[in-house]
């Protein structure tokens, strides 16, 4: 169990700052109380005022990390192949939530629980879960449903999802990834689907795992979980047993299809992922004690051996645990994650001109990801040499383009602006920032600023038109609520 006083383990996980243009004394930077802190943590308020089987108001915290993501991608691609999905268009995000789920929100998006990778016990299973969801995708199963969601909420969820966002705390949201713990979707869910749907989205499953090349076994096992949940009371019940009906129908065709069809395809790759995933996800979630007996000093498997690195580290035991990471290192020497979390564990504990040359190393064995080339530009700000801005400002940029939805990257950069002296960019990246936080007054009053320095008719400058156009906008509409209500 968490301690009550979270903030003794988040120290991050505070209200969000205004970036404002200029001094770099303008941005709180504590060093000295790093080694705690996690990486990027996405909050999102939303209102749910169209679905009437849950609450008004549900908080949903994501999870960003590098090498989640990446794994995920990995599972879902061939299977969004199979089902005739742009692996492009359909997006898979990780919810920080201990119970066990899944679900379709948003159009083509599915989200997880990280309670559901941790219970599963093998990756056959996380195929039939993404095979499932995907069938529902193609089944158009969440415009049809009874609790559908209006256009209009949807597209505000998705708003809010990808970028008004609060992104909190000074380095709350450095690089890839993990857990606020707490928040939780209202009522654990966001759909329910009818017994048919299920039905119709098990066949689908079928018909894509098949096609992919996999087994239907993992599914057969999900449901073989779910039927143990079914005799729980409801409020001890996980929600994908509330939000997934089970039929005895269900669970005979999926025998069926199981017995059926043969071995299937080698997934050894994809164990292997899965028990890195565990690993990270429980040392970040769990107390490093209940870490620890997970995965003792006995353990010298490689998921045993990077749980433990993040626990020595969330224990500010950071030498002990980059002797475990150079052990890693050693041994996969071209694997991005292992650099990416030894650049995060130098950095958060002081060491940022450190942190540099590793997190470089990373961003060339995964040149688009992101957040890796966010953690690079922090770390080259953080590490205080005048040299490093102008490296900082490219890959921030260069991390903007991939993900331009992402407030945390914008508020870097405007520091990264600020630090070189260009102020009318950081005044541009504030209001970037801004907009995406949702705080409309201080994305127009950084838009102006930014037009009053940068040259008419440049990309830059039209950009603030822009902003402050959309800003202005998003006031009248507030102006507009607020004399409604």
């Amino acid at each position: 169990m968490l301690p009550k006083n979270r903030s003794q383990i988040f120290p991050a996980i505070t209200k969000g700052l205004p970036v404002r243009a200029g001094s770099p004394r303008d941005f709180p930077w504590n060093f000295k109380d790093s080694s705690r802190k996690l990486k990027i943590i996405v909050l999102v308020l939303v209102s749910f005022l169209a679905l009437p089987t849950i609450s008004a108001v549900a908080r949903v915290s994501l999870i960003r990390d590098a090498e989640i993501e990446h794994s995920i991608r990995a599972f879902a691609a061939p299977l969004f192949a199979a089902a005739g999905l742009d692996a492009e268009a359909v997006s898979v995000h990780i919810v920080n939530d201990r119970s066990l789920n899944a679900f379709v929100s948003g159009g083509q998006r599915i989200f997880v629980n990280t309670g559901l990778i941790l219970a599963v016990d093998s990756a056959s299973e996380i195929l039939g879960v993404l095979a499932h969801e995907s069938g529902h995708i193609i089944g158009g199963h969440l415009v049809r449903g009874r609790e559908a969601m209006e256009n209009a909420t949807t597209q505000s969820i998705i708003a809010m999802i990808l970028g008004m966002a609060a992104i909190v705390g000074s380095q709350g949201d450095v690089g890839s990834a993990v857990i606020s713990g707490g928040q939780h979707v209202a009522n654990r869910t966001l759909l329910r689907y009818s017994r048919i749907q299920e039905s119709l989205a098990d066949q689908a499953a079928i018909r894509i795992i098949n096609k992919a090349g996999y087994s239907p076994a993992g599914m057969m096992s999900m449901l073989e979980k779910m039927r143990g949940q079914e005799t729980l009371i409801t409020s001890r019940q996980d929600p994908y047993v509330r939000s997934h009906p089970l039929t005895t129908e269900r669970i005979t065709t999926m025998r069926a299809a199981t017995e059926k069809a043969g071995p299937g395809k080698d997934i050894s790759h994809f164990e292997t992922m899965l028990r890195r995933m565990k690993a990270k996800i429980y040392a970040y979630m769990e107390d490093p004690d209940r870490t620890f007996r997970r995965y003792p000093p006995e353990d010298r498997s490689f998921a045993g051996r990077y749980g433990r690195a993040i626990a020595l580290h969330r224990e500010a035991r950071t030498d002990e645990a980059l002797v475990l990471l150079d052990g890693l290192e050693a041994e996969q020497p071209r694997d991005p994650y292992i650099q990416e979390l030894k650049g995060q564990f130098l950095f958060e504990s002081g060491h940022a001109a450190k942190a540099v040359p590793v997190l470089i190393k990373a961003a060339d064995l995964s040149p688009d990801d992101f957040l890796i080339l966010m953690l690079l530009g922090q770390a080259e700000i953080a590490s205080e040499d005048p040299g490093m801005t102008r490296n900082a400002i490219n890959h921030l940029k260069a991390a903007a383009r991939l993900e331009p939805r992402l407030p945390s990257i914008w508020r870097h950069l405007a520091i990264a602006y600020g630090r070189s002296g260009n102020l009318p960019r950081s005044s541009l990246a504030s209001a970037e920032f801004s907009l995406l936080t949702g705080r409309p007054a201080e994305a127009r009053h950084f838009a102006t600023k930014a037009q009053a320095g940068l040259p008419a008719g440049s990309p830059d400058h039209l950009r603030a038109q822009d902003i402050q156009r959309s800003a202005g906008n998003a006031i009248k509409k507030q102006q507009r609520r607020a004399k409604k209500n």
